[in-house]
Parts: structure tokens; C-alpha cells; sequence
């Protein structure tokens, strides 16, 4: 049988789907002439390369199988990791290059003219047996589509979500296979490729939460929006992006860190949003177990917050990521709607102090029982996790219409909260911001954001410097410099 992308069949008015089974993509490549290359398994068995064994005409596409479990073997083979760790990426990457090399020192060009050489490799950490740590691990695969061009490369970084061994090794084994089958099959289209990783696989076994494309045939992706990818589509709760500008493992930046989050749409970040950080991270500096070196500051930005009538929008999550690491900052973006849902995820990595810097309006919400009916326990279950951690919330003021100052003194949340509040106020858990700019209090991005779409002036001054630059450089948020430059002209 020839396959398709995804079989397809009709059913009344439904269209049917038809998944091909791992054996079926093991089969296809094996029997693709052309493709031709090597495995390396280190940490699981090897679980990816025993499906095109089984499938059958193998010898054509397995130049070698290979497995180095011994830590001294794996390092006189690849050499040896800085930090002893074997599940990194650095390790992927130098079994991904090392086996290249080796499939083209030793596999003659002349002899294989139309040979498409590839190296799978993966170094992974099942469950331990105290089952404590569930396992993760980093897979990919380094490629050719061509025999005259240079080599294509994705990697990623998976963290298991079921309870066994066995069961962790087979959802790797099958990954593996549509990883292999997606890179020769589906390279023209990036994110149908990224779902398609899911094939005979649910998202309660396996989480993806870093995808990393590239080489020639991926040279128009960007790395970034195939990140927003893994969230939209629920592969992983969050991703995370230094101030390069490029995708970082959340794990690797938040082990152990001291953190303090700010949240909300920067769309664009203003006066406000940094007047912010600079008082709160002061604040946060200040305060008993937190060390300056080990002091990480995070914006995250929600999923919901990224939507544009039911639909993400691409290029405004873009634009709003490039100009916060434009401004040096580290990006987070998440799937979380409620704030202790925020503070859960950082927990996973870190039990040191964290703060969050937020306004007025935002402890307001928290206080509002509406956002917390799905809980069993309600609004004091989601407190309970919010609260229960190390955690300070830094109060930044709001300024009302007739010039009332708003602070944690005088907020007034909903009446049956009231005493819930007074108890997180007087145990020391809310702190306001004092010192801010008052001529930042005027400043809100909504009221920015439609300045700049309707081609008035003014907005420049309410965002940090450089930021204004780059909007009109790059015609962000609806800003349109031909238009302005046709008014003035006439």
C-alpha cells in the first residue's frame, strides 16, 4: 500500500483519518533505497531502531545500531560532558555529529552517489526505581535530503508522564519512528511534522517542551513560533526564550533559581512594565534566601493573551518576544490562565524564593472566585498552592480617574474574601512597590496599542528606550510608516 500523509476516508459527512502505524512509517523508509544511515540509543534500550528491524528490509537503511550505556565507553566514543551529565543536549549533539562523521569517512561517495546518510541518536533517563523522577531525555536526528547538499538537524527535549519503564521505553521507541519518518517525509511542512510526532501516541505519555529546527531546508523557520507550537497544540504547559532571542529549556535556566515573574500582554511593553521590574527586583534582592547570582527575572506571557478573534497570532507573538529580549529580558509563554498555576510550574525546578510583580487589577482578579470554579477546593485550594510556596507578590499602585492612589492599604476585593485577603496582607505575602514613578501611572498598552494603530503621535514616550525604534522599524502593532509617510507628503 502507498502512503499518503494520513490516509483519508469519508464517512456520512466526517472525514476519517486513518494514522499509519509505526511499523508502516519503519517499513517506508526501509524501502526507500536512498535513505541510509545510523542509530544510537544510549539510556533506554534500543527501542527506536528494533521497529525498522521488525518492519523488515532493514539492511538497507541501518548502516549500524549502537548503544554505549557505560560511561566510559560513551565518553572514549563522544567525549567527555563539563558538567559529567549525560542527558543534555551538548551530549545529542556530539553523538549526532560524531556518527556523521564516522557514516561519511568510512561510506564512499562514488560507491553511493544518491545515498541520503542520517544519524538518529538519543540519550534518555527512564523513571528511577523510587519513582521520584518520571525521566526525560533529548532526541535527533541530523539528515540529508539531498546528497549534495549540507545536513538538516531537529532536535528535542521530551519529559515522560507514565509510571513504568517499559511503558516510557516503547512511547520513546515510537517517537523515534515518527521523528525519523516526519524528517524525510514531512520536512516541507514544519508544523504539521511537530503533530504528527504525537502518531499512535497520546500527550499523557510524553511531553515535548524544546523543538529546535536546522540546516537548508529549514533555514525559513523560526525556532521561536514552533515553540508557540508545543503550547497551542498542548504538547507542554510552557516554553522559554533567552534574551538571544532563541529557545531555551525551561529546566536548564530555572533549576534552583531564585524567581520573580511578571506577567501580562506587553502589547507593546511600556514605562510601566519596567518601572515594575527595576523597583520589585530591588525589593525581591532584599528579602532573606534570595541570592543576587542565582536570581532569575521572567516574563511570561499567557496563551490566552496571545489570541486574536479565537486565533493565536503569529507575528504579534513574535513582535511582543523580540522586543522584550531586545530589552535583555528572558520570555516565558504559557498556557496558564490562573497565577497559581504559574507558580506550580516553577516549582517543578526550584524551591528557593520567588516573587511575582504584578498591579492592582491583578490581585483583584486573584481575589475573584469566578476564575477558580473548576476546583474542588475552589478559591482556597488554589490559594493553598499559590500561597503555600515561598513566594512574595510585589504590589505595584494604580492611579484612579480622580487621582486616588491605589495600593494594598486601600483595595477593596469582593466582601467574602475580604478576611481571605486581610490574612495573606498581614502575613507579610503582599508588598506594595513604593517610590514609583507617578507620571508612569497614566501609561496603559491598550491605550498605547491603539495610538499606534490609529498613526497618532505622543506613544513614543511611554515606551522604554529603543522599543519605539523597533515598532516603527519593523511596522509592529498596526503601525504603518508608508501611510505616515503619504500623510506628511501631502
Amino acid at each position: 500500500m502507498k502512503l499518503t500523509e494520513k490516509d483519508i476516508t469519508l464517512k456520512g459527512d466526517k472525514i476519517i483519518e486513518h494514522v499509519p502505524s509505526s511499523k508502516d512509517k519503519a517499513l517506508r523508509i526501509n524501502l526507500n533505497e536512498n535513505i541510509y544511515g545510523t542509530f544510537s540509543e544510549i539510556g533506554a534500550g534500543q527501542e527506536t531502531v528494533r521497529h525498522f528491524f521488525r518492519a523488515g528490509g532493514s539492511s538497507g537503511t541501518i548502516a549500524k545500531a549502537m548503544s554505549a550505556y557505560d560511561k566510559d565507553f560513551s565518553d572514549a566514543i563522544y567525549g567527555v560532558e563539563d558538567d559529567g551529565r549525560y542527558v543534555t543536549e551538548s551530549r545529542l549533539k556530539k553523538m549526532l555529529v560524531h556518527e556523521v562523521r564516522i557514516i561519511e569517512n568510512r561510506l564512499k561517495r562514488d560507491k553511493h552517489p544518491h545515498k541520503m546518510f542520517f544519524s538518529y541518536a538519543n540519550t534518555v533517563a527512564t523513571i528511577d526505581f523510587a519513582k521520584q523522577f518520571k525521566g526525560h531525555g533529548w532526541v535527533g536526528i541530523k539528515y540529508q535530503l539531498d546528497p549534495e547538499e549540507e545536513y538538516n538537524e531537529i532536535t528535542l527535549h521530551i519529559r515522560f508522564r507514565e509510571n513504568d519503564a517499559r511503558l516510557q521505553q516503547e512511547t520513546l521507541g515510537i517517537l523515534g519512528v515518527n521523528l525519523i519518518y516526519g524528517a524525510f517525509y514531512k520536512y516541507n511542512n514544519p508544523k504539521k511534522l511537530l503533530r504528527y510526532l504525537y502518531d499512535n501516541l497520546d500527550k499523557d505519555q510524553l511531553e515535548i517542551d524544546t523543538i529546535n529546527f536546522s540546516g537548508p531546508k529549514f533555514k525559513d523557520v523560526d525556532n521561536r513560533l514552533m515553540s508557540l507550537q508545543l503550547v497551542k497544540n498542548g504538547m507542554t504547559d510552557a516554553v522559554m526564550f533567552n534574551p538571544d532571542g532563541n529557545n531555551v529549556l525551561p529546566a536548564a535556566v530555572l533549576y534552583k533559581k531564585n524567581i520573580l515573574a511578571l506577567r501580562g500582554s506587553f502589547r507593546p511593553v511600556t514605562k510601566v512594565n519596567i518601572d515594575m521590574l527595576e523597583n520589585s527586583y530591588e525589593m525581591f534582592l532584599e528579602e532573606n534566601k534570595v541570592n543576587k547570582e542565582k536570581t532569575l527575572v521572567v516574563f511570561e506571557i499567557t496563551l490566552s493573551n496571545l489570541r486574536s478573534e479565537g486565533e493565536i497570532d503569529e507575528r504579534d507573538f513574535l513582535d511582543r518576544a523580540e522586543l522584550l529580549c531586545s530589552l535583555g529580558q528572558t520570555v516565558m509563554i504559557s498556557n496558564f490562565q490562573e497565577y497559581y498555576k504559574v507558580v506550580e510550574y516553577f516549582s517543578k525546578y526550584t524551591k528557593a524564593r520567588m516573587g511575582l510583580a504584578m498591579g492592582v487589577s491583578n490581585l483583584i482578579d486573584i481575589f475573584d472566585e469566578k476564575y477558580y470554579r473548576h476546583l474542588s477546593g475552589g478559591i482556597l485550594e488554589a490559594f493553598g498552592k499559590l500561597f503555600y510556596r515561598d513566594l512574595k507578590v510585589f504590589l505595584y499602585p494604580m492611579k484612579e480617574d480622580d487621582g486616588t492612589i491605589i495600593t494594598s492599604e486601600n483595595l477593596k476585593v469582593h466582601p467574602r474574601m475580604k478576611e481571605l485577603y486581610k490574612f495573606f496582607k498581614f502575613n507579610g505575602k503582599v508588598i506594595d512597590i513604593p517610590d514609583v514613578k507617578e507620571e508612569h501611572l497614566k501609561i496603559f498598552s491598550r491605550e498605547v496599542l491603539k495610538m499606534i494603530s490609529k498613526g497618532q503621535t505622543g506613544w513614543e514616550n511611554m515606551l522604554p528606550e529603543g522599543v519605539s525604534e523597533m515598532i516603527k522599524k519593523d511596522n509592529l502593532f498596526g503601525y504603518d510608516s508608508k501611510e505616515l509617510l503619504a500623510e506628511h507628503n501631502e
